[in-house]
């Protein structure tokens, strides 16, 4: 878990595009919680956090938390009333793009995250086609009119624990 302390109230997550440094930390955040989800060969290893606009941490998850197949925003809305008032200036934060689609339930992580009325969201890596191809969050998100923000400079921290899901077949990692 990161240990530094949570930017300064001026630097909290804004309503626009341009990251800063509250975003920064609540993604690295994201990106640590994957790394405590079980490991699976069927799915990846995300971690998510919803910010409230000030600052305030309403709720985190991971994937398979709780069950074989909880998607990491998916959890960390769970743990949230559906009527929060502050979800609709809240900022979702997640390593890996939300889903469009799912083999496991029928509402993605888009689709769940829309619900709530969330509106800005920051994710390091975009899904791969691995597991459902052609399947973009991103688009959408955006095209229900919800800011979506990538960091690739954290890329890298969400791959590391799916790493065993994007070696070439036959290679060890």
């Amino acid at each position: 878990m990161n240990t530094s302390p949570v930017p300064a109230a001026g630097s909290r997550p804004g309503p626009g595009r341009e990251p800063n440094a509250a975003d920064r930390y609540w993604l690295q955040l994201a990106c640590e919680l994957a790394m405590l989800c079980p490991p699976s060969t069927t799915a990846f290893s995300v971690g998510a956090v919803i910010v409230a606009a000030d600052g305030t941490e309403l709720a985190r998850s991971y994937s398979r938390e709780n069950d074989p197949h909880d998607h990491a925003e998916e959890g960390a809305l769970a743990k949230l009333p559906a009527d929060d008032p502050r979800l609709g200036s809240a900022t979702v934060y997640s390593s890996l793009e939300p889903c469009a689609k799912r083999a496991s339930r029928p509402r993605p992580c888009a689709q769940l995250i829309r619900e709530a009325g969330i509106r800005r969201v920051v994710t390091a890596w975009r899904e791969p086609d691995t597991f459902v191809p052609g399947a973009n969050g991103t688009e959408l998100l955006e095209n229900t009119g919800v800011t979506v923000i990538e960091l690739a400079e954290y890329a890298n921290a969400a791959k590391a624990p799916n790493q065993h899901l994007l070696q070439p077949p036959g290679k060890n990692p």
